[in-house]
């Protein structure tokens, strides 16, 4: 009995190891690949601040300005671009956020959802909500035409009067442990002109041929693919991030269970020694 004890903690020990090979091989994947997911975010801010600026100063210097993507009209119908993980293994990544984002719908038969990746796909699809964009194998490699097919839909769907407001449900990154799920405004633009103006340029009086209405018809919409090019890679940071912390995690969990398992494993075979020692002690008595 003490030998198939012994034998069986000897098999967890082993699976305990293997577990324990695999969550550390994957805990240092994560981190290369948050590593690139920072060096894109850095890369990304530049040209997202160029854009913003540019529609700032054309704001400023041009008042009075009626354009239908900055104009706020009543919210009858609203969307939701809702970035999740394709796969798991990184602790409450995609629950904290889709719990956010289900708190934010007050509607759903008034809502439509844009969604990047499986878990979110899986989730929302289960429950029937209105689903008019589905994209998977984005959400840890994303690229620049990922953000220009999502942002076509949204646009369209602003413009052609089918919904009236556009929100991003992201994961925001704030250190390599900390991680927020956030919900962005897009459209309607109207708070672009009240944010932090990101020049340092003078503004001067400035001329925009053939209008302004033109010119923003141009920038907003590149703001718009900015925006959620963005809030994709902030993400894929994030999520990077997050399954880091669960493997290391894991990974603290397994080395914790071997040396318990360790433990037990020595004690079953001190036990059993003292029992073959006694039986031999007991049986040259018993001939003595």
């Amino acid at each position: 009995m003490a030998q198939e004890s012994m034998q069986d903690i000897k098999r967890r020990i082993r699976s305990v190891g293997s577990t324990k090979q695999i969550t550390k091989a994957m805990e240092l994947v994560s981190t290369s690949k948050l590593k690139k997911s920072r060096a894109r975010m850095e890369l990304i801010q530049p040209y997202y601040s160029a854009v913003l600026s540019s529609i700032q100063e054309i704001l400023a210097n041009s008042k009075g300005i009626n354009h239908p993507m900055l104009d706020t009209r009543e919210v009858k119908n609203r969307a939701f671009i809702v970035i999740t993980s394709d796969r798991g293994l990184c602790g409450g990544y995609n629950v904290n956020l889709i719990n956010k984002v289900v708190d934010s719908i007050d509607d759903k038969e008034n809502t439509k959802l844009i969604i990047v990746g499986q878990k979110g796909i899986s989730y929302f699809g289960r429950r029937d909500y209105d689903i008019v964009g589905r994209f998977t194998g984005v959400s840890e490699t994303p690229s620049f035409m990922d953000a220009t097919q999502i942002a076509h839909i949204v646009l369209k769907l602003y413009r052609d009067e089918e919904v009236d407001e556009v929100n991003i449900a992201f994961t925001r990154f704030e250190s390599t442990i900390s991680h927020k799920p956030t919900i962005m405004k897009i459209l309607p633009g109207e708070n672009i002109e009240t944010e932090e103006l990101v020049t340092d340029k003078p503004m001067g009086t400035r001329e925009y041929e053939p209008s302004p209405e033109v010119v923003l018809d141009y920038l907003i919409p590149k703001y718009v693919k900015a925006a959620i090019y963005g809030t994709l890679i902030e993400s894929s940071a994030s999520e990077q991030g997050a399954r880091r912390m669960a493997m290391e995690n894991a990974t603290d969990n397994a080395e914790d269970l071997q040396k318990d398992l360790d433990l037990m494993y020595n004690r079953a075979r001190q036990a059993a020694i003292t029992q073959e020692i006694s039986e031999i002690v007991g049986g040259a008595d018993a001939l003595g």
